[in-house]
């Protein structure tokens, strides 16, 4: 479930970011990006030091941080043992659905008159098939994560998109312990290029009613998959 050592995952590599205006916010902003794409599994315990070290931040720096993130409910702090990446329950991907039901058909559903802005909806879609293709599943997934940053998108409002962010991080979290990424994620390839067709057609209506059972089955697979691992442990959900 995630290894408890505190490897710095490669974030010397991020230092130039930072700048000579260091702030929390920005290296919140690294780490949140580093836990998302899988380099902080859930479950790693994050050290002070070598995090730190990596970054060029100060301890006060780097534990303002850990608080912002912390209430982003990416990270949780143990009491003695440190802070860690934090493992989802079952019923915490019940509630990110529930909030993406909530606000991603909201979005379609007040998209107001075609034409649409589906730049990058296009982008996505065309970049998760092309992973696909090459056998990328860890980029179908970030594909479609970004799929879904960029419909919320669509409604223009900065609220929204910031939300989205945190809740679709959390996701990425159920994610990274699910041992086979492909039967996951290749059915909704397909169905992210129908509600994209949907709304380049102007038809909204049936845009929203496809992206409602998308969100739908891909609840129930998930809690389905995550299931098991939570109760098996890794390596036995691969459907």
């Amino acid at each position: 479930m995630g290894s408890t050592g505190s490897g710095s995952g490669g974030l010397a590599d991020d230092r130039a970011l930072l700048g000579r205006t260091s702030t929390a916010e920005r290296v919140a902003d690294i780490l949140r990006t580093r836990i998302a794409e899988g380099f902080f599994p859930p479950g790693t315990r994050l050290s002070e030091d070598s995090i730190g070290g990596a970054l060029g931040v100060s301890r006060n720096t780097l534990r303002e941080a850990f608080r912002l993130l912390t209430h982003e409910r990416l990270l949780v702090h143990e009491l003695n043992r440190g802070v860690f990446v934090r493992v989802l329950a079952v019923e915490d991907v019940v509630d990110i659905y529930r909030t993406r039901r909530l606000v991603e058909r909201a979005v379609v559903h007040d998209l107001g008159e075609p034409p649409f802005r589906l730049e990058g909806l296009v982008r996505a879609v065309t970049g998760g098939e092309r992973d696909a293709r090459e056998g990328n599943w860890a980029g179908v997934s970030t594909a479609n994560i970004h799929f879904h940053r960029e419909l919320v998108a669509l409604a223009g409002s900065a609220r929204m998109d910031e939300l989205m962010r945190g809740v679709l991080a959390e996701l990425r979290l159920v994610f990274h312990l699910v041992d086979d990424p492909r039967a996951l994620h290749e059915p909704y390839l397909m169905r992210n290029r129908e509600i994209l067709d949907a709304l380049d057609a102007g038809e909204r209506v049936k845009a929203e009613r496809l992206l409602v059972e998308y969100l739908d089955d891909s609840r129930d697979q998930l809690v389905r998959v995550y299931t098991r691992v939570r109760e098996d442990g890794p390596g036995t959900a691969t459907g």
